[in-house]
């Protein structure tokens, strides 16, 4: 019978699959001139990441506010991330519901541009915080 952490890992690398596959259809879209579908992509980038981050505690929300809200309680108020994170995934958060349900809002390329790149080095930062985790506790 698979071990505990054998799970968590296997959901954490499933949804850090699903980060790489986010913030690259964001670099898609961007270069097609869909912002708003590149908006989306970054966001869920980083949502993907966040939940692969609290796979290893075995905890889930429901809603994404849920999920923002827990790593922000657990990662970034105890410095494990940058405070800048918190910021980083409210916005991301923002411009997703907008570009999603607003019909008339517009996003711009370069500030699509920032919010790919803010990606990027979430996901990085989130990378390296699992490989420091399974190192520490030496997981496969």
């Amino acid at each position: 019978m698979p071990d505990f952490n054998d799970n968590r890992t296997s959901l954490m690398r499933v949804r850090l699959g699903r980060a790489h596959e986010c913030l690259e259809s964001a670099s898609r879209e961007i270069a097609a001139g869909a912002y708003k579908e590149a908006a989306n992509r970054s966001y869920y980038c980083m949502f993907h990441s966040i939940r692969a981050v609290l796979a290893l505690d075995g905890v889930d929300f429901r809603k994404h506010s849920g999920v923002i809200a827990d790593f922000n309680q657990r990662y970034i108020k105890t410095g494990i991330f940058p405070k800048e994170f918190s910021k980083t995934i409210r916005n991301a958060f923002e411009v997703r519901n907008d570009s999603d349900y607003d019909d008339y809002y517009v996003i711009s390329k370069e500030e699509v541009a920032q919010q790919i790149r803010n990606a990027e080095s979430f996901l990085e930062a989130v990378e390296k915080y699992v490989v420091s985790i399974q190192d520490e506790h030496n997981w496969t």
